[in-house]
């Protein structure tokens, strides 16, 4: 058996031994022969020039979802530096909005009374506007028991002509806070209507007195009325609240619904509206009968029925219902204005 030593198989070949090199060897595809050296290519695999991408296919291609990240990073670049530039108030900084005429969110401040948010209702068109409905508002007495409890007092003389004597008087049933729960106070508003200067008595052909009892020697009384009473005594021909001179039993009926919520001729004026009534049904008790507006624009008389409303038209429309008093207001498209006295402002 033949044996080399280790240093004969470790020696390296001389340089008369190896073959000689050929630029062959760098070529690719060549095969490389024993004992060459690892020699990279100068010509890389694939194709020789590869084409460029262009557009958004490109960019993504070359950067790949880094891509997506740029407009994002441009939004929040832009909104810090809005808000490095915006300037702060004081207010601001106490979590006040500024006062830019518009309302904004968050908390504000509670050292003052807060803005007024009802405004008055806007102006009713009193030609056109279906005024005889009733206005929105309390509760009133629907249901009475159909008798009647005067209210003692008596009041001097006021006015000069016929002396015409009155009893005021609540039905009872009426909840007393329909007539501000003092029945004597009641009797007083009636007394103070009556006896003002602009009422029956300024006209120089009526005198009135208050009685503390009904009898022979009354000539009418004035009676706050629950709302079916009212009807039963009344009728409801025109089928709108309203009050009225009954005279089987010579009582101005005061109806509940009426002198709690008014008309909406008279809008939020109710003490315009309960003078009105009071006036207008005495001077039913007086002899006076339903007139309509005499001038375009002009006060409207007392004896109108402006519980209904103030245009001649409307009025008379409503009027002409079986039982309504169809000759009284003629409707030649005149239009009032409220008025609560008989003697009319000039």
């Amino acid at each position: 058996m033949n044996r080399t030593s280790q240093g004969e198989r470790d020696a390296p070949p001389s340089a008369d031994d190896r073959p000689p090199l050929s630029e062959d060897r760098y070529r690719r595809g060549a095969r490389r022969t024993g004992a060459e050296p690892l020699a990279a290519s100068w010509e890389p695999a694939g194709p020789r020039h590869r084409k460029r991408r262009t557009g958004v296919r490109g960019m993504v291609a070359s950067y790949g979802w880094r891509i997506y990240a740029v407009p994002v990073l441009l939004v929040l670049t832009a909104l810090v530096v809005l808000d490095t530039a915006a300037p702060t108030t004081g207010n601001e900084l106490a979590g006040t909005p500024t006062d830019t005429g518009t309302a904004a969110p968050g908390p504000t401040s509670t050292s003052g009374p807060p803005e007024a948010t009802e405004k008055p209702p806007p102006e009713i068109d009193l030609k056109n506007f279906p005024t005889a409905q009733l206005p929105d508002g309390p509760k009133f007495s629907e249901q009475g028991a159909g008798t009647f409890a005067v209210i003692p007092g008596t009041t001097p003389q006021a006015g000069n002509g016929r002396l015409y004597r009155y009893a005021v008087a609540i039905e009872d049933g009426v909840e007393p806070g329909d007539y501000g729960g003092d029945r004597e106070a009641f009797a007083r508003t009636v007394d103070g209507f009556l006896a003002d200067p602009r009422s029956w008595v300024g006209t120089g052909t009526a005198a009135l007195q208050r009685v503390p009892a009904e009898g022979d020697d009354v000539d009418f009384t004035v009676a706050l009325t629950t709302t079916n009473t009212a009807h039963s005594l009344c009728g409801f021909s025109i089928q709108f609240e309203a009050s009225c001179w009954h005279r089987p039993s010579g009582r101005v009926i005061i109806n509940t619904a009426r002198w709690v919520r008014g008309a909406k001729a008279y809008g939020n004026d109710i003490s315009g509206y309960r003078t009105y009534a009071i006036n207008h049904e005495v001077g039913h008790a007086l002899g006076n009968g339903h007139v309509g507006c005499a001038a375009d624009n002009g006060f409207a008389p007392v004896m109108m029925q402006q519980s209904f409303g103030v245009a001649n038209d409307y009025v008379a429309q409503l009027n002409s219902v079986p039982g309504g008093d169809r000759s009284a207001v003629p409707a030649d498209g005149k239009v009032c204005k409220p008025n609560p006295f008989p003697v009319a402002p000039q």
